[in-house]
């Protein structure tokens, strides 16, 4: 779980970065890649809440 956390961090910064980079300079390549990072976000906060309910069940 605890890589998991560390994993979701990472993207979550990443995404951050070009997110302002997009907002602030209107970098079109960084809206791609930010764009990309919330899905590989979500998916990871999925395997997140799977792992979390496996974790209260025990």
């Amino acid at each position: 779980m605890k890589e998991l956390m560390e994993k979701i961090e990472a993207l979550v910064a990443e995404f951050n970065k070009d997110a302002s980079a997009q907002i602030e300079n209107g970098n079109k390549a960084a809206g791609t890649r930010a764009r990309k990072a919330s899905l590989e976000i979500e998916k990871a906060m999925k395997e997140f809440r799977k792992a979390s309910l496996e974790a209260s069940k025990q």
